[in-house]
């Protein structure tokens, strides 16, 4: 009998001869290229090479800031192959804001240790800012610059760091999460034990979601290289481009599993026409990997009723819960029935108890643990609580972490070494996990706690917001007597600044009859104002600290000459970057 592989390197191996199953890439103009398992690996091989006379071995930290695309996995196989360790960072995909982008790049270049930072042409160049201030060691480079040379297989054990990924926090800058080889194999073995290959369905994965992030790199990318199959992978950027995309390459390829988070379903019940979907038929689709966010039931209600006409059923919706300190996954729900969803007394909630109440605060389940996986519940004093009562989550499980990448301190105060405090509210009802917040996120007025999530679905039926685009957070302002409730708010790209004010006042009234809540201030922004992470999270403490700053400026002061220089400095970069 084969060995199971234990580390990403036996992965590989195990498909070296694999000719009919690998990385299909698909482009915004649906234009294909197939890339085999075997080709993936020989590649890698190449690369491996040229990194081992360049220096790099066992240990070392490789940054790959790559679109989605071979190149990014020539990098990535070959700095494993080395024995090296990549870490994935996200490219500038986005006009404007390059000074923020250098700064944060330059930022987890350094948490990381990276000793080289690999791109292509087009991003080297935009880089420069970013590599001078983070200074690796071996500087930024091409694959094409590396010189070519014999690769040297090296001996890699399976509790050796295998990847560092980057935490797409929302409260905090992210932090490095040092996972093992074991960690990443044993989450994709994980994974792929929810849909057993039977009744002769032979399961196959599309994802646009980025490679950067666990859950295209781990979630997608993990599963297809554990049990040998077809991964077509789009842009991120095409996607959210034209959204149909992502529905057409799961007709054309047939695919049964996507993964995205809540907003990305959003997004196509606000953008696809029908037009858009001619011939499209989705009821191959069978696991609708609904995570990364909150999980939002009316989202899932209104996607599938909108592609139930082309065959979108209702049970392919799975709720799932995850987090990047667990190399992904920590719960599922029930792949062969619709998702729970309940509902519960608003005070209740307030007072930490849960509480059915047909009026309520509707609630996604997001499952049950893994095998593996245990979960508890416990007060701020960390005393386990019974069911029905909310507090923080703790996880433990087979993928866990090894800690925070030279962070210590963190890594003590988070992770015992069994127990993971994931920094999220929750609590388990009929076994099932239900979450109700991150814990720095919680709203404190008058004394009492409140989810920011209820009070942003609120405003998202208000004519002229863009769906999932607010934040909302309590604040002390000067000279008041109390905590009071901001509410930032995107405005579609159509509407017209003059039209903010009514879009404010309108979302007061949502806000109070959806939540209950009276909020002080409502401030309508520009599409695309409100800071995020990396992988498209709003981030509430950020939004709150440059609203108290005075740097999250209302559309109208902003001046048009401003603009015309981020767009005219980012597109310049681009010009530039595209002629090299």
């Amino acid at each position: 009998m084969a060995q199971t592989p234990t580390t990403l390197i036996e992965l590989l191996e195990r498909v070296a001869g694999e000719e009919q199953t690998g990385l299909r890439f698909v482009d915004r103009r649906e234009r294909e290229r197939f890339c085999s398992w075997r080709e993936i690996r020989e590649r890698a091989m190449s690369v491996a090479g040229g990194l081992q006379r360049l220096g790099i071995g066992s240990g070392d930290r490789v940054a790959l800031v790559y679109p989605t695309g071979p190149e990014f996995f020539d990098a990535f196989f070959g700095t494993l192959l080395t024995g090296g360790v990549p870490v994935p960072l996200y490219p500038p995909v986005r006009l404007g804001r390059l000074e923020e982008y250098h700064r944060q790049t330059a930022g987890m270049l350094r948490a990381s240790g990276a000793r080289l930072v690999l791109a292509d042409n087009r991003v080297r160049r935009i880089l420069g800012s970013t590599v001078e201030r983070a200074r690796p060691e071996l500087g930024c480079r091409t694959l094409e610059s590396l010189d070519a040379g014999s690769f040297r297989p090296v001996d890699v054990d399976p509790e050796d760091l295998g990847l560092v990924q980057f935490s797409s926090g929302t409260t905090v800058d992210p932090k490095p999460v040092a996972l093992s080889h074991r960690a990443f194999v044993t989450q994709a073995a994980l994974i792929n034990s929810f849909w057993p290959e039977n009744e002769g369905v032979h399961h196959t994965g599309v994802s646009w979601l980025p490679l950067y992030h666990d859950m295209g790199l781990i979630g997608c990318v993990g599963p297809a290289l554990e049990r040998p199959g077809v991964l077509t992978l789009l842009p991120p950027e095409a996607f959210i481009a034209r959204p149909a995309l992502w529905l057409r390459a799961i007709s054309r390829h047939r695919g049964t599993i996507s993964p995205a988070p809540n907003f990305a379903y959003a997004l196509c019940v606000d953008r696809i026409r029908d037009e858009d979907l001619e011939g499209v038929d989705l009821s191959c689709w069978r696991v609708a990997l609904n995570g990364a966010e909150t999980v939002v039931p009316g989202v899932m209600r209104a996607f599938a009723e909108r592609f139930a006409p082309f065959g979108f059923r209702e049970s392919a919706m799975t709720p799932v819960y995850g987090l990047s300190e667990a190399a992904l996954a920590v719960t599922f729900s029930n792949l062969a029935t619709p998702p729970t969803v309940s509902r519960f007394d608003r005070e209740a909630l307030c007072r930490r108890q849960a509480q059915p109440d047909d009026s309520g605060r509707e609630l996604t389940a997001v499952g049950r643990p893994l095998p593996g996986f245990e979960l508890r519940i416990e007060d701020d004093h960390g005393a386990r609580l019974e069911a029905g009562r909310i507090g923080r989550v703790k996880i433990a499980g087979p993928s866990l972490m090894s800690g925070y990448l030279g962070k210590p301190e963190l890594t003590e105060k988070m992770f015992d070494g069994t127990w993971l405090d994931t920094g999220d509210l929750g609590f388990v009802w009929d076994g099932e996990l239900f979450l109700t917040g991150r814990a720095k996120d919680m709203l404190l007025l008058r004394g009492r706690n409140h989810a920011p999530d209820e009070v942003e679905r609120a405003v998202d039926e208000v004519e002229g917001v863009r769906t999932g685009c607010a934040v909302a957070a309590s604040y002390l302002p000067d000279g008041a007597s109390g905590e009071e409730l901001l509410v930032l708010v995107e405005a579609r790209k159509e509407v017209p600044a003059g039209s903010y004010e009514d879009i404010a006042t309108e979302c007061r009234a949502a806000v109070l009859a959806g939540a209950g809540l009276a909020a002080h201030q409502v401030i309508v922004v520009a599409p695309g104002t409100l800071p995020r992470t990396s992988s498209g999270k709003l981030r509430r403490q950020e939004a709150l600290n440059r609203f108290l700053a005075g740097t999250l400026t209302p559309p109208e002061k902003v001046t048009a000459l401003r603009i015309a220089k981020e767009m005219a400095r980012s597109t310049l970069a681009y010009t530039r970057a595209g002629r090299s």
